[in-house]
């Protein structure tokens, strides 16, 4: 069982919504669509769906050419955000509506709609009629739904935002392991890089309509294969600086400079952007490599365990996530750290050279 993209394309008035895009999602495997708002994940899954018919391209399914087809006549289930239920029925019909369509055995109906149930935490709201539930209440009846008829492709575009924190994360844990047992084929579609991580699987990142990377999501998020992948698949967003390679030495900042080391001795001489995430700026030197950058702190948001700086350096915004509470002045100038092994490297079109090591100058 798969699912193949080819030379899909979208466009509305004459505006490009999705470039074309090659993609295969095999069976029993879970693929997220990670990207910001408007970058076109929704259109893809829709696409996907047969809701909406390509620009150009095709969709195969299981080999079979079914662009055009009408979405009722795939054996696909759909779960947005927004919530979608019956009113006039009970929790318990809302789950077993697809079930009973397909004229399922009540008792094997009754089975899997209280198993379903009981994943989603609403063994004891079958009851209830959904507008006697809570706005969370009713997703994760949406969601049942999708999940008890045991689809080949079950498109869910974030359907976990308007559930509590704590219900999340046993999802997010859960639902992986109940696709890996059906062999469907699982497409998530989030804004959170973090989600992605949790869930595992493949992810491709989307940004502006284009998919700038498609792998396992552990190897896309330590080897982004250029600046963007980067930026999407960080969060905060990545913290960039240009920077010049001459001879022995890398010049950034306001004639500062470092060694270059190991992969860098053999680079060309020329310009490059270096990309490092948040959450390695630190606030001590931690190592002797550390390169250290002098820089003017404006704003700090304390969230309990963790601190977020907002800070400028040589015309560039950057953004460091610190562990603990640091109370900070405003307007203030400090030095922050960085370990040169948790830099990446881009050319100056914004494609990967590698990390590196660095020795900061004396």
């Amino acid at each position: 069982m798969s699912l193949e993209l080819e030379n899909i394309s979208m466009s509305v008035d004459g505006q490009v919504h999705i470039h074309n895009t090659n993609l295969t999602l095999k069976k029993g495997t879970m693929n997220v669509l990670l990207g910001r708002t408007s970058s076109g994940k929704t259109t893809l899954m829709r696409i996907m769906a047969g809701l909406d018919v390509p620009t150009s391209g095709r969709i195969l399914w299981e080999g079979k050419d079914v662009t055009g087809m009408k979405v009722q006549d795939r054996k696909i289930a759909m779960v947005y955000q927004q919530f979608i239920n019956y009113p006039s029925m009970s929790v318990y019909d809302n789950i077993a509506v697809p079930l009973r369509i397909m004229k399922m055995d009540e008792n094997e109906i009754d089975a899997k709609v209280r198993k379903t149930a009981a994943l989603m935490r609403l063994t004891n709201m079958l009851d209830r009629k959904p507008l006697e539930l809570s706005g969370g209440q009713q997703q994760r009846c949406a969601l049942a739904r999708s999940l008890v008829k045991g689809s080949g492709l079950v498109l869910l575009d974030e359907p976990l935002a308007n559930l509590d924190y704590k219900l999340r994360e046993e999802l997010r844990a859960e639902i992986p392991k109940l696709f890996e047992e059906s062999g469907a084929i699982f497409v998530y579609a989030t804004t959170e890089p973090e989600e992605a991580l949790l869930l595992g699987g493949n992810v491709a990142t989307i940004w502006e309509g284009k998919i700038t990377q498609f792998d396992e999501t552990a190897k896309v998020y330590h080897h982004p294969n250029n600046a963007i992948t980067s930026r999407v698949f960080s969060n905060p967003a990545m913290n960039f600086l240009n920077v010049e390679k001459i001879g022995n030495f890398i010049h950034y900042g306001k004639n500062e400079k470092i060694t270059a080391r190991d992969a860098f001795e053999n680079l060309d001489d020329g310009y490059y952007q270096l990309g490092f995430r948040p959450n390695h700026l630190e606030l001590k030197r931690h190592s002797d490599q550390a390169i250290e950058f002098s820089v003017h702190l404006s704003v700090t948001e304390i969230t309990g365990s963790e601190t977020f700086l907002h800070m400028s350096y040589d015309n560039n915004t950057w953004i460091g996530l610190v562990h603990g509470v640091h109370d900070l002045e405003y307007d203030m100038d400090l030095s922050v750290y960085l370990d040169p092994r948790h830099i990446f490297v881009f050319e100056e079109d914004g494609d990967i050279v590698e990390a590196a090591s660095y020795t900061k100058e004396r």
